[in-house]
């Protein structure tokens, strides 16, 4: 490999390492956070409705919400700024997101209610849709709740 091929790709890295910061910067802004859990009701619902459209526009919406909003203020402190947050520091630290551990085991819980809540939407059974897709939301934010619990001790802190 050349030596231009290496700034080349430490310059690729960089620009890489600038986007994933602003990404994760944005998405701590409160509404990027709350906007993608109202826009993540509409997945089930295409589903249930079999439109094809509003699932591709909602996969769209998910996937570019956060550039729409600014950094949040660094000095707020609401629940969703806190726990997108902790979510970064909680996956920079190499702890992952899925395993049988506390408290990655809310969010291993979570994929299959997830997935048979659009299983059940699919299949046009509402209430097992709902009912599945709020235990999958209630763990979700559960694990949200317990890393940022210890995301606030973090360095002796609270």
């Amino acid at each position: 490999m050349s030596t231009r091929d290496g700034d080349d790709a430490a310059a690729r890295n960089a620009r890489l390492e600038r986007f994933e910061g602003a990404f994760w910067e944005r998405h701590a802004n409160p509404k990027s956070g709350w906007s993608r859990v109202l826009l993540g009701l509409f997945v089930p619902v295409a589903l249930y409705r079999r439109d094809w459209r509003l699932l591709a526009v909602v996969a769209v919406g998910l996937g570019i919400n956060p550039i729409f909003f600014a950094r949040p203020d660094p000095e707020t402190e609401n629940w969703m700024t806190r726990g997108v947050r902790a979510e970064r520091w909680w996956l920079d630290g190499g702890d992952g997101t899925f395993g049988l551990d506390w408290p990655n085991v809310l969010n291993t819980a979570n994929v299959p209610l997830y997935g048979y809540a659009l299983y059940a939407a699919y299949k046009r059974r509402p209430i097992r849709a709902a009912v599945t897709y709020g235990l999958s939301m209630a763990c979700k934010f559960a694990w949200i709740e317990a890393i940022a619990r210890r995301y606030d001790r973090r360095d002796g802190g609270v």
